[in-house]
């Protein structure tokens, strides 16, 4: 199998990379937007390929010949603003042959819409209060403190904890901002393998010890049946497909509740890789067509993160990738 992993620069594709490097007969490509992206560099130099931005409008047909082109098997997308659109050009990409290591389109917006996801999770799971900072919005009525935060967006980009009513003022009140109640608690992740069917098959519970630009780089996973049981019922009841990170905080009881879905690999995989769960490697398995088992357990483990290095010659370092003329 051809398979092909964009955002090379990513921890997330380079621990994909990790994961089924191992795989008898499966070769790997990498694709990223910048030249000197580090993923770029671990594979031979015929399998790398500089692409357009995925909020390019082209970005889904410059793929789908680029996959054509290497006979590409499988796609998996690790950035998340190629997610969407990928998604919505699925059927091209399954009348090639090429599957999409996504969950569905309509599952993406759902997650990528943080009210809309409280939304379709309301009663589901017990779900921190919630609301839509608008004109209408009573600010009165509000118990403080409060987290702001954008409806759509990654990581802690313009997040703000707002303590009083003035803490608002810089907050637009148009609809394009969440307001949730403060979780003053401990912060966990919990990577999910759900199979084509809609089973869940694997969660690792996570704990972010030590957080650096967003990705944890002190960390451990054990056991905790309470957001065991929270993150399965949250992925198959939004409609997860193959791997996403759920993460929740826990409250001032100490009960989990629900923060975002990250519907992508995160890039922290290697630690549940390490523990006994290879995601990556599982969703090649399930392509193959190899049964997978019901129900897997893992260790726990903890993980301390630091820097590797990768050698090459300067005059491979130095060649000419180059982004070829987009696809009409």
């Amino acid at each position: 199998m051809n398979i092909l992993i964009t955002g090379a620069g990513g921890s997330a594709a380079i621990a994909i990379l990790n994961a089924i490097s191992h795989m008898k007969g499966v070769n790997i490509f990498m694709a990223d937007m910048d030249k000197h992206s580090t993923g770029l560099y671990l594979v031979p130099a015929e399998r790398r390929s500089l692409v357009p931005a995925g909020t390019n409008r082209d970005f889904p047909n410059y793929i789908l010949s680029l996959c054509l082109k290497n006979k590409i098997d499988a796609v998996i997308p690790t950035v998340d603003c190629e997610l969407a659109p990928l998604a919505s050009q699925r059927s091209k990409f399954e009348e090639a042959g090429i599957n999409l290591i996504t969950s569905p389109a309509s599952v993406l917006r759902d997650c990528y819409d943080k009210y809309q996801l409280m939304q379709v999770l309301e009663g589901v799971v017990p779900l921190a209060p919630f609301q839509i900072l608008d004109n209408s919005t009573d600010i009165s009525c509000l118990s403080f403190p409060l987290i702001a935060k954008p409806r759509s967006g990654s990581g802690s980009r313009d997040i703000s904890l707002i303590e009083k009513p003035a803490d608002l003022k810089t907050i637009p009140r148009d609809g394009s901002f969440l307001l949730q109640d403060y979780l003053p608690g401990k912060e966990f992740s919990v990577d999910v393998f759900v199979n084509q069917n809609g089973n869940l098959i694997a969660n690792v519970i996570r704990e972010r010890i030590k957080v650096d630009s967003g990705i944890a780089v002190i960390s451990q996973t054990l056991f905790d049946k309470r957001i065991s049981d929270m993150a399965t019922k949250i992925a198959t009841h939004v409609g997860i497909r193959y791997v996403a990170n759920i993460q929740f905080k826990m409250d001032d009881r100490n009960q989990p509740r629900l923060l975002e879905i990250n519907p992508r690999f995160p890039g922290t995989m290697p630690l549940t890789v390490a523990s006994g769960i290879n995601m990556p490697e599982l969703c090649i398995r399930e392509l193959r067509g190899e049964t997978l088992p019901t129900k897997m357990e893992y260790q726990t483990i903890a993980m301390v993160r630091s820097w590797k290095e990768t050698y090459l010659p300067a005059s491979e370092f130095h060649n000419h990738l180059a982004v070829p003329a987009l696809v009409a």
